[in-house]
């Protein structure tokens, strides 16, 4: 009976994602309440992202040189011109801010973009699953509960204390969260004859138009 009011007590703390604006770039809102004060203690979210989202790390460097958001890439290097099918997870670990209408409550929102994936058969869209994000809290100077946290293997230092190593834990009894879908539009299968006969032939008919151009008005030794 203990173990069991040990753990309900720990799965207070809540975290839920929104996904904003429309389109292949959105901007990804986390929101965390805590199930317990941690004043004084810096508060993340640790994500993995899949293959078909990304987020631009000179995109994330803007943002963080004008203070708008905080947050760590790996790896570091994305090649953001990759389609689904050829990129790979990223790990982003993003410091979250107090929310002032909460005392317990913190939030931060980052820009993640689509990428673009294979054409499908019957389906005018593709899922890209985003997994609910794990809370880490890093506290210089504060004790968490043994019960609820435990220390987590974080390389990132404690922003809220640079000076010193700081330990990030992790929540030991994490609820069962939702996962967030993201739809991306992709072409059919069933196209692929078409859109190519009509490539090609709009590029012989540009072609041509470019060639009579030249004929007509270049001037040739």
């Amino acid at each position: 009976c203990v173990t069991v009011d040990v753990q309900a007590a720990c799965r207070d703390t809540t975290v839920t994602q929104e996904l904003l604006k429309e389109g292949f770039h959105r901007d990804l809102l986390v929101k965390v309440e805590l199930g317990e004060d941690a004043g004084g203690c810096a508060v993340a979210a640790q994500m993995r992202l899949p293959p078909g989202i990304y987020v631009d790390p000179y995109e994330l460097a803007t943002l963080q040189q004008h203070n708008l958001t905080k947050a760590v890439l790996f790896p570091d290097v994305v090649d953001l011109e990759a389609p689904e099918y050829l990129a790979r997870d990223l790990l982003l670990l993003l410091f979250l801010e107090p929310d002032a209408r909460c005392s317990r409550c913190f939030r931060a929102a980052v820009p993640v973009h689509a990428r673009y994936h294979r054409p499908a058969q019957g389906t005018w869209e593709a899922l890209a699953v985003l997994e609910s994000p794990e809370v880490l809290l890093c506290c210089c100077h504060s004790h968490l509960s043994a019960e609820c946290w435990e220390p987590a293997e974080v390389d990132t230092p404690c922003p809220s204390d640079t000076s010193r190593p700081c330990q990030w834990h992790g929540a030991k009894h994490r609820p069962a969260y939702e996962e967030l879908m993201l739809r991306v539009p992709v072409g059919l299968r069933e196209h692929s004859s078409l859109v190519c006969a009509l490539t090609l032939l709009t590029m012989g008919l540009c072609s041509g138009l470019i060639l009579a151009a030249a004929c007509k008005y270049g001037h040739f030794p």
